[in-house]
């Protein structure tokens, strides 16, 4: 059986079964099915054309394949003709599939995005590149006189997220009187959905560390950034970096730093919260540090993680919570990962 697309405004394909021919076209509501006679059945499912004078048949449940292709009718008894070759032609209508133009806006919509996608990494290159010089210049002050915050070089990071996303999504924020304080050191806990997902947060504005693998450092401007700011590396599947990571971690917390951790430890592919591994929360129990859950919507339909190269059209929402203070990391664990979810069900 081969299978080949037909020039009509509409999606169709033809089947050619031996010396039968089958065309697909979609229509609304029914499937329609004539052929090259003169006779007409009317059935719920189809309705054929056929010359009354004929000699009828039965054709009940048929199932023929050819190579790889399988063809199955599955009807009540039809009468056709079978003295000469057929033409059928079915009309279809897959449900809640819109009309037969919709098919074609895939391919536009995946330009569309691909080109978003394009400008994005143009505008956060740019920015970056001049914002990057500004931190170079005030980096010697910030060792000096805030070595472990490093507010001046998050406020930098700041502006560059924000220029960054402005031309593509808008953020919106709901709770953000749950923030503690600037000068309190906390454990911030999210949901992670997409690459979008750093430079959301860094909007807030706040001067937490992320925890990121070492080979991003290595990238130009954005791994030396990253440098600066003092995002603590991590190798993936080395136990001992990981260790190393909490400890500095918790290092930060008591000389007055914030640090953030997305306890999933990677993206999300469907959208769906995954287990939350404990590390973060050891570091708050061991540091009596509040833990901050916040909920991160809709980064995950713009930017789908495996998706990089493209760019949707959406809107963001940001969720913080009330800070969950406790010394058991398993309570904090269920707690902070029960109130993200909260958010997310509802979205």
């Amino acid at each position: 059986m081969e299978v080949t697309p037909l020039s009509s405004p509409s999606p169709i394909h033809r089947l050619h079964l031996r010396h039968k021919e089958a065309r697909f076209l979609a229509v609304p509501s029914t499937l329609l099915c004539t052929r090259r006679g003169t006779t007409t059945y009317v059935h719920p499912i189809l309705r054929t054309s056929h010359n009354c004078q004929s000699p009828p048949c039965s054709l009940q449940a048929i199932s023929k394949k050819h190579e790889n292709v399988s063809w199955l009718s599955v009807s009540p008894k039809l009468h056709v003709q079978n003295k000469f070759p057929r033409d059928v032609v079915v009309r279809s209508e897959l449900t809640a599939a819109g009309s037969a133009g919709d098919g074609y806006l895939l391919p536009e919509l995946k330009l569309e995005s691909k080109v978003r996608g394009v400008c994005f990494y143009v505008v956060t290159a740019f920015s970056a590149i001049f914002l990057f010089m500004l931190m170079l210049v005030g980096h010697p002050s910030v060792l000096l006189f805030d070595r472990y915050r490093r507010m001046f070089h998050h406020f930098v990071a700041k502006v560059w997220a924000a220029l960054t996303v402005a031309p593509f999504y808008k953020i919106e924020f709901e709770g953000l009187e749950n923030l503690p304080p600037p000068d309190t050191p906390a454990v911030y806990v999210s949901n992670h959905q997409s690459f979008l997902d750093i430079y959301t947060l860094l909007t807030l504005g706040r001067s937490f560390k992320f925890i990121s693998k070492t080979g991003i450092f290595l990238f130009p401007i954005i791994g030396w950034a990253m440098f600066l700011l003092g995002v603590i590396p991590l190798k993936r599947m080395d136990s001992r970096s990981q260790l190393d990571c909490l400890k500095r971690c918790m290092d930060l917390i008591k000389k007055g730093a914030s640090v953030f951790f997305f306890p999933e430890g990677t993206r999300s592919k469907d959208g769906k919260l995954g287990t939350f591994k404990k590390g973060a929360f050891s570091v708050a129990a061991k540091t009596n540090a509040p833990v901050v859950p916040i909920s991160l919507i809709g980064t995950g339909q713009i930017m789908p993680a495996g998706k990089e190269g493209i760019v949707n059209l959406g809107s963001v929402k940001v969720v913080i919570h009330k800070p969950i203070v406790g010394k058991d990391p398993d309570m904090l664990c269920k707690e902070a990962r029960k109130t993200i979810a909260s958010v997310l069900t509802q979205s």
